[in-house]
């Protein structure tokens, strides 16, 4: 059987796709492949995404080749979830087939930045479970 491959989509692919890619690989890499990807970049991945996802769960997500990146630059999806557009979707070619509702952490205390961690976490495991 062959593995789903699963984009995570945030407009700017610097912190929550960027956490739901990596914990995607570190908790269900078994079951479905992880990308995350954007409409726009950033310079670099959120560096308290970076901090926290190291500390909570060593995963290095720069040094394992994570970088921001354009929805152009990663392969077909057989799934598209968005984490969660406050003011409305990008068009990536396809239909969403989910939407997370994750608020976005940048700027905010560990505590809430680990809260937003922790629904992605759960939100992987029901992936996994579902496929």
């Amino acid at each position: 059987m062959t593995k789903k491959k699963v984009a995570f989509i945030c407009v700017h692919n610097s912190c929550r796709s960027q956490i739901a890619e990596a914990l995607g690989k570190h908790l269900a890499g078994d079951v479905f492949d992880s990308y995350s990807a954007g409409t726009e970049t950033k310079p670099r991945i959120n560096q308290d995404a970076v901090r926290l996802m190291k500390e909570t769960y060593g995963i290095d997500m720069e040094a394992d080749g994570q970088h921001s990146k354009l929805i152009s630059e990663i392969p077909k999806v057989d799934m598209a979830i968005s984490m969660g557009c406050n003011v409305g979707c990008p068009f990536i070619g396809k239909e969403f087939d989910d939407n997370w509702g994750i608020e976005d952490p940048t700027g905010k205390s560990d505590e809430e930045f680990m809260l937003v961690i922790r629904q992605i976490e759960e939100k992987i495991r029901e992936l996994r479970r579902g496929l």
